[in-house]
Formats: structure tokens, C-alpha cells, sequence
């Protein structure tokens, strides 16, 4: 069993975590809703539809921002210690510093387990669900690309809506589809013709196809050196198929990366948003630390608002920290898994050397 005051610190820490969880809720309603609004203008909709793109979407933003919402949470709870002289009264019976901060921890560590096991897993498929519902929306509703163990798999439909194309790349290099396979329908889905090729020039949406093989039930078969074929896609939008990887549970994102492999594309973006995930329980318990340590030494200033400026102060350089590493990780001068752990070390050290002072206080 917990003892009373271990129960008493993690109920207090978790009251706090909640209050400031749901003043960012709110906060991402609001600045959301608007951006939800302008994409909607245009188009003909149910006015609730930017409602239920916000809620749907506010999990996702939640999961970026949990570490700013822990070291925030944090400094609430030391403030509500100190400004209800229960510090005083812990310490008078033989609870210290370093107890307190290894409690809340330990609660910080647990809960970010949990949410990687639990929450990001609602946030994902949330996230994906109102993609897929802006995506019905969008001027690309009636095209769908997906990576599986099979290849690229490419569905377009041309601008006169008479003309569906599948297609199949077994590898994809960042320009170039290798190994293309093409096959045009009509609107009621009766083949027009199959076009096999090689390689394929995607750098710009008129693709350039090279011995090229065209396949027709009316026609013989007609080889030919390049061939010109235009689509709705291109290198970058390829590239950018799965930008949002918050919109993948683990599983998938790790099928994905396998996928990814099978057909010699880089998953370097998929590893690193795997990396930043593992690393959220940790990167929780190190912000908690951080947040002890800096109530512990500014116990002596007394201003709210001084107290919360410093926080966002040091939410932002580690913000700044993780991301300049990781822009080292995507360009892959460091290795992935150095890009996202070196941070964490760094901010471990830190945390380690005002361990060993903190009784001083």
C-alpha cells in the first residue's frame, strides 16, 4: 500500500497535470476551430463539421505538447506545496527533497507509459478519422496512395472522371518508380490497356517512362523507348504521403517502416517518430525532475507569473534542443536513434548534477 503522503503528492501532482491538460484543451478548441472554419469556407458542409474536426484533432496536438503540459503541471503542484506550507510540514517529517522529486517521477514515468500504451493509440486513430474526413474534402479526394508489402499502390481518377489508373511500383527510390506496372480503366471499370514499365521519371507530375511495354485486348502489344504519362503525382507529393505519421498507431508505424524497406525507400522518418514516441515516458520523467529542481531553487520567488514565464522559458530551449537534433537525425548525419537519445541524455545529465545539490535547499 501507498503511504498516505506518497498517495497525497501523486494526487496532488495528477490534479495539477489535468487542470493545465484541460486549460490546453480548451486553448486548441479555440485557436483549431477557426483554422477548421477557413478550410470549410468554400465548401459545402454541415456547420458542425469544423466542431467535429477540432475535437477529433485535439489529441494529436495534446500528445505534441505533453512535456510543456507535465513541467507546467509540475510547477502548479510545488506552487500549491508552498503556498499551503505543506513543504515545511513533509520535510519536518523526514521527507526530503530527493523523496519528493523521486515520487513524482515515478509518477511521471508510469503515466508516460500509459500513454504511450493507451493514449496515443486513441490519438492515432482519431487522427487518422479526421484525416480521412478533410481528405473527402480536399482536391484530391478522388486520388489514394498506400505502401504495403506489395509495393507503391497509386489510384487516380483524371480531371474528365472517365479515366481510373492503378498503379504499382515494386521499389521507389526518391525520383524514380522502379519495376511500374499501370493499369487504365474506363468509369465502369473495363480495362483499356496495361503499361509495364522498367523505370519511371517522377520528378514532375508528366512522368517519363522508359521501355515501356503497352498491353491492349484491341491492339497488339507495343514496346516503345519512352512513353509520357501524365499524373496527379509527383515525387514530393509521394514523399509526403505520410508526413502525418501521428495518424499511425505503433503497429502500423512499424509495418510501415517494414514496408517502406521492402521496396528501397528511406524510412528514416518513420524510425525517428518510432524513437520519439519510446522516448515520451522518459522525456516526461525528465522534464518532472527539471521542474523539481527549478521550484526547489526558486523556491524564494514568490510571482506566479515569473514562475510560469521560466518554465515556458525552458520548455522552449529543450523544445529547440530535441528538434535540431532530430533535423540532424532526418538528414541523417547522425545516426536516428542518436538523434533522439542524445537530447534526453543531455537533459539526464543535467537533472543528475542538481540531484546531488538538491538537498542543499
Amino acid at each position: 500500500m501507498l503511504k498516505q503522503y506518497q498517495n497525497y503528492l501523486t494526487k496532488l501532482l495528477l490534479k495539477n497535470i489535468l487542470v493545465i491538460l484541460l486549460v490546453f484543451v480548451f486553448l486548441s478548441f479555440f485557436l483549431n476551430i477557426f483554422e477548421e472554419i477557413k478550410y470549410f469556407e468554400n465548401k459545402e458542409n454541415e456547420l458542425y463539421y469544423p466542431v467535429i474536426l477540432t475535437v477529433l484533432n485535439i489529441p494529436s496536438i495534446i500528445f505534441e505538447i505533453l512535456p510543456f503540459i507535465f513541467l507546467l503541471g509540475v510547477m502548479f503542484f510545488f506552487i500549491n506545496l508552498y503556498e499551503n506550507e505543506e513543504i515545511e510540514l513533509l520535510r519536518a517529517n523526514g521527507i526530503n527533497n530527493i523523496k519528493i522529486t523521486i515520487i513524482i517521477s515515478m509518477v511521471s514515468l508510469i503515466t508516460g507509459i500509459l500513454i504511450i500504451v493507451i493514449y496515443y493509440s486513441f490519438s492515432a486513430n482519431l487522427k487518422s478519422l479526421y484525416l480521412n474526413i478533410k481528405f473527402k474534402y480536399s482536391d484530391s479526394g478522388d486520388h489514394l496512395a498506400v505502401v504495403n508489402e506489395d509495393g507503391l499502390w497509386i489510384k487516380e481518377i483524371n480531371k474528365e472522371g472517365n479515366k481510373i489508373s492503378i498503379i504499382n511500383a515494386k521499389t521507389y527510390k526518391i525520383n524514380n518508380l522502379k519495376n511500374l506496372k499501370i493499369t487504365q480503366l474506363d468509369k465502369n471499370y473495363n480495362l483499356i490497356n496495361t503499361l509495364v514499365s522498367e523505370n519511371a521519371d517522377i520528378n514532375k507530375k508528366d512522368w517519363i517512362l522508359t521501355n515501356v511495354k503497352i498491353f491492349s485486348e484491341n491492339k497488339k502489344t507495343e514496346s516503345l523507348k519512352n512513353y509520357y504519362y501524365k499524373s496527379s503525382f509527383d515525387s514530393e507529393i509521394i514523399s509526403n504521403l505520410y508526413s502525418n505519421l501521428n495518424s499511425l498507431n505503433i503497429l502500423q508505424l512499424i509495418e510501415l517502416k517494414e514496408n517502406y524497406k521492402s521496396i528501397g525507400y528511406s524510412a528514416t522518418e518513420v524510425k525517428l517518430h518510432l524513437n520519439k514516441i519510446y522516448s515520451i515516458p522518459f522525456y516526461l520523467t525528465l522534464t518532472t525532475i527539471i521542474g523539481a529542481l527549478l521550484m526547489f531553487k526558486l523556491s524564494f520567488i514568490k510571482s506566479k507569473f515569473f514562475l510560469i514565464v521560466i518554465g515556458v522559458l525552458v520548455s522552449v530551449i529543450f523544445y529547440y534542443i530535441n528538434y535540431f537534433s532530430i533535423l540532424f537525425g532526418k538528414n541523417e548525419t547522425l545516426p536516428v536513434e542518436a538523434s533522439v537519445w542524445l537530447p534526453q541524455i543531455l537533459i539526464f545529465l543535467i537533472c543528475a548534477l542538481g540531484l546531488t545539490k538538491l538537498n542543499e535547499n
